[in-house]
């Protein structure tokens, strides 16, 4: 007997400038499923749900959904027609409450004209205690921690009461226990028979949550099958194309004498209450800890990017202020930020200028005019080494794929020579391949004798790439581990120590 569809996308093509990001794909979704869209970074698959939810406008191919052939001319249609997305880059009212970024665009209205404001609590109560959501309504969304507004972002696709809800990355700034909080939603959903379309680079999640799996390579369609069928190795071998025998490229640094010593770091009006430690020329040190442990604080106080309140810190013996970002550059720090599209990219620039944009004296000539040449070989420099799929130079880096955009942004800080680098979530949003060229970058880095130190919420990357893990919890350092001989339990129950 031929099984129920719910989605079906037939020869789904999509060009821009210089590239054919889909050809030709297909999509089947069948009710009460979990739908895995995976493959590498730059092989379409959030384009091809932008084609589905009416970002983009498809070139050709047909979408029938529910047994209708639908064409959304924007994303209000496709919310109004059962289909939701809840997008990898949260792109939020940040200055307004809650409960405001949950109706935006559909406000309840008394009498036609005034927001109902008591309806509107009552509704966000309501979906937050089916979700069992623990976010203040009335909170305003800049004060809440990237988790939290992506569990907003989770609620406000249910609250469509969709037949169609995409995930695009959604469990990439979810701490371990938020990420089993979601797959309870997803599970809720699936079993009143909605269909889930489920993009991840995290192959775990993807066996255990997914009952059918899409694999895309190139803007193509390449296999098709039920999950259970399916090993981590076959995937990977379908996404790039050859196999992957390690996840970690081979450790050869040698951490030598120590270059950063930190002691006592403390910021003003933030969760960092106290950190101390030592880092070392030609080491990865890991920082972990759980979410608003105060982690990524570390490295934006020693960037200079928020206000200290306490504390001293040295390179190479000498004491240094690192009160703002250019002063921190200029000393030698680099910081790859979390948070990509709101503190990361220029989006509507091209790659040429998010590449140079942190190191434009370099480029000057006779102190006034840029060298256009300059920083075009710096660019391509860039493109080459990061191997970042685009184009063109030309090419503004909002169109690329999440992960290409997190390469242009390790490439523009090489180029300002770094002594310090600083990651936060280097990988997050990035699929298996690119994330193995990442890690031997990284590696390489610490080769040339540069201090790295590492931000990552993915333990077995910590455990991977790193020398040594500080771990954090409650604002402070809870406990200093070797990576080599630790696992993740220990980690664990050192993160847990102040909670």
């Amino acid at each position: 007997m031929e099984q129920p569809v719910l989605l079906e996308m037939r020869g789904i093509s999509k060009s821009f400038p210089g590239v054919k990001a889909l050809d030709k794909v297909n999509l089947t979704v069948r009710p009460g499923t979990v739908h895995a869209l995976m493959g590498e970074n730059g092989a379409g698959k959030s384009t091809l749900m932008k084609c589905l939810f009416g970002i983009y406008h498809r070139d050709e191919g047909t979408i029938v959904l529910d047994g209708k052939e639908v064409n959304f001319k924007s994303s209000k249609e496709a919310l109004e027609n059962g289909v939701a997305m809840v997008h990898q880059e949260l792109n939020q009212a940040l200055t307004r409450t809650v409960k405001d970024n949950l109706w935006l665009g559909r406000y309840p209205k008394v009498a036609g004209v005034m927001v109902d404001e008591k309806k509107m609590a009552v509704e966000t109560r309501r979906i937050f205690d089916t979700l069992q959501v623990q976010v203040d309504p009335k909170a305003v969304m800049s004060t809440l921690p990237v988790s939290q507004r992506q569990l907003v972002e989770i609620a406000k696709a249910v609250s469509y009461d969709s037949k169609i809800i995409v995930f695009d990355e959604p469990t990439s700034s979810l701490t371990e226990a938020e990420v089993e909080h979601l797959f309870r939603i997803i599970n809720m959903l699936r079993d009143k028979g909605c269909g889930i379309i489920y993009i991840s680079h995290k192959m775990e999640e993807i066996l255990r949550i997914s009952d059918d799996v899409t694999i895309m390579r190139d803007g193509t369609w390449v296999a098709t099958r039920p999950a259970k069928e399916l090993t981590m190795d076959e995937i990977i071998r379908l996404m790039v194309g050859r196999e992957l025998t390690n996840r970690f490229p081979e450790k050869t640094n040698k951490p030598g004498e120590v270059i950063l010593d930190v002691q006592h770091i403390a910021g003003k009006y933030t969760r960092l209450k106290d950190a101390t430690f030592q880092l070392r020329k030609g080491e990865i040190l890991g920082i972990a800890g759980l979410d608003g442990s105060g982690r990524t604080e570390v490295l934006e106080n020693l960037f200079g990017a928020m206000t200290r309140e306490g504390g001293t810190i040295k390179l190479h013996g000498r004491e240094i202020r690192n009160k703002t970002p250019r002063e921190s550059i200029k000393n030698g720090f680099a910081l790859l930020t979390e948070e990509r599209r709101a503190t990361g990219i220029f989006g509507i620039r091209d790659i040429r200028e998010n590449t140079v944009i942190s190191n434009l004296n370099s480029y000057l000539v006779g102190g006034v005019c840029l060298s256009d040449k300059k920083m075009k070989e710096d660019t391509d420099w860039a493109i080459q080494a990061m191997h970042i799929k685009t184009p063109s130079q030309k090419t503004q880096i909002r169109s690329l794929s999440g992960g290409n955009q997190q390469k242009v942004i390790i490439g523009r800080w090489l180029l300002t020579k770094p002594e310090v680098l600083l990651l936060d979530e280097p990988t997050r949003g990035i699929d298996v391949g690119a994330k193995y060229e990442i890690y031997q970058l990284i590696i390489d880095l610490a080769n040339e004798g540069k201090g790295v130190i590492v931000v990552s919420s993915e333990m077995p990357e910590l455990l991977g790439i790193c020398d040594r893990i500080l771990v954090m919890s409650g604002g402070q350092v809870a406990g200093e581990v070797d990576a080599r001989n630790t696992s993740q339990e220990e980690i664990l129950t050192l993160a847990a120590k102040y909670v």
